[in-house]
């Protein structure tokens, strides 16, 4: 088949772009803007748009299929084209459905954590040789795509998201998928720009328990008390499986999982993912991992990038991590200070998402930072004009976050000469954003 698609540099439109290339497809696509690593695996794949920009002379009826992301506009030319002379406009999430409808669908949510237990589960069934479609948002070792789809593989793995499908579909990704085998990992409102209110965020999830096929399952986190209600509630003809966080010990700064066969030393560590690796061994169960051969393969993760993945390069040791929702933020942070209890921890928190700038948001923020030694902040002013938010007061921020001695950041090099003093004070520093703090160079460090 022929595949046109409209905005094809996003994270995971680039990947499944590529990955039906990979299946013997034509692909083109096109962008207004396309950044780093979309640009570069797409240009070595042929599929680098010649120029930026939107052309309804694009569109043909060569064209089999359109499909359409989040980025795009709903008054897009290419768009307007496209129905215009009848071709199927499709977004991702409805393309993945239709390429797995005769598959068993394995499809993990949560505001928070599903990245991770997506990448534990294809961690291991790839330890095992175990031949899988999936779809992950983050990449990982041993993995050239963050999509796969083939004709042979039994079961698919589907990183669940919340946020909106497309401009003609307005409801969340996760609805589309159907899942045979689902899990939700922890709510926590976010996106307040789409979900007005916590209860219309809860309710997303109330629905995708709801879209789960008759028979099939759902995995929860019990310890987290909106996912417990809305799982324990429904009356979906489902099988129900609790977890919670595994018995375990941290000795040296090493994070040692208590087994039937005896402690097992992990390369991750923090109730979270402590977590989200229970999770993870609930689901490969199900697929038919004995435990044993899960902790035999868990043991050698060692995470999925910029999820508390920790940098080692020469003298300097740091983590980087994707928390920007108030309660990722906070078990981050409490769980770098508790494995490295002896260091003086710097958390350096970026407030880049909509929700993180907006003023009547960022009060979900308090005591998020408190296990962290020092605070810093860094916002870009420019974020705040692009996303129409008005300027946040830096009183407003540290009373907020109940922190006297923050430090707010609002200058990239600024930023950068204050972490060069810390790096030099051998300081542990924690990063967390789901932006680049305007920039920084974090290159000399190993970033």
């Amino acid at each position: 088949m022929k595949y046109h698609f409209i905005a094809i540099g996003g994270s995971a439109m680039h990947n499944l772009a590529l990955a039906l290339h990979d299946n013997g497809n034509e692909v083109t696509g096109s962008d207004d803007a396309i950044f780093e690593p979309s640009k570069s695996r797409l240009n070595a794949a042929g599929l680098l748009p010649e120029n930026l920009g939107w052309d309804a002379s694009r569109i043909d009826e060569s064209i089999d299929c359109v499909v359409l992301g989040m980025h795009a506009k709903a008054d897009n030319p290419e768009l307007n084209k496209a129905l215009e002379i009848g071709i199927e406009v499709v977004s991702y999430p409805e393309l993945i459905y239709k390429q797995s409808q005769h598959k068993t669908r394995v499809v993990i949510a949560g505001s928070h954590g599903k990245t991770t237990i997506t990448s534990m589960v294809l961690h291991v069934l790839n330890y095992f040789s175990r031949s899988v479609d999936y779809l992950v948002g983050a990449q990982l070792e041993g993995f050239d795509r963050m999509v796969r789809i083939s004709d042979d593989a039994d079961f698919i793995i589907i990183e669940g998201d919340e946020y909106l499908t497309s401009p003609l579909d307005l409801k969340p990704k996760f609805l589309w998928y159907k899942p045979n085998i689902a899990l939700i990992s922890g709510i926590s409102w976010d996106h307040i720009n789409v979900f007005k209110s916590e209860e219309a965020y809860c309710l997303q999830f109330e629905k995708f328990i709801d879209s789960i096929v008759p028979g099939g399952s759902v995995t929860y986190n019990h310890q987290d008390e909106t996912v417990r209600d809305l799982v324990e509630d429904s009356t979906a003809t489902i099988r129900k499986f609790p977890y919670v966080i595994p018995e375990h010990e941290i000795i040296d700064g090493v994070t040692y999982l208590e087994t039937e066969e005896g402690p097992l030393r992990l390369e991750v560590f923090g109730d979270h993912n402590l977590s989200n690796l229970e999770g993870a061994r609930w689901i490969c169960q199900q697929l038919g991992v004995d435990i044993f051969d899960f902790y035999e393969a868990i043991a050698t993760f060692k995470g999925a990038a910029k999820r508390m993945q920790r940098i080692k390069s020469g003298n300097y040791e740091w983590i980087k991590d994707f928390a920007h929702a108030p309660s990722k933020v906070k078990a981050t942070t409490s769980a770098v200070k508790k494995q490295y209890a002896s260091r003086n921890v710097v958390a350096i928190l970026e407030l880049h998402t909509y929700s993180s700038l907006n003023p009547d948001f960022i009060e979900r923020y308090l005591g998020t930072l408190s296990s962290a030694d020092e605070a810093i902040v860094f916002y870009d002013p420019e974020a705040l004009k692009i996303k129409g938010l008005p300027v946040i007061d830096e009183e407003k921020i540290k009373c907020s976050f109940g922190r006297d001695d923050l430090q707010i950041f609002t200058h990239p090099m600024e930023l950068e000469l204050k972490i060069k003093d810390y790096f030099e004070s051998d300081s542990l520093l924690l990063f967390m954003s789901s932006g680049n703090y305007g920039g920084i160079n974090l290159k000399t460090y190993g970033g």
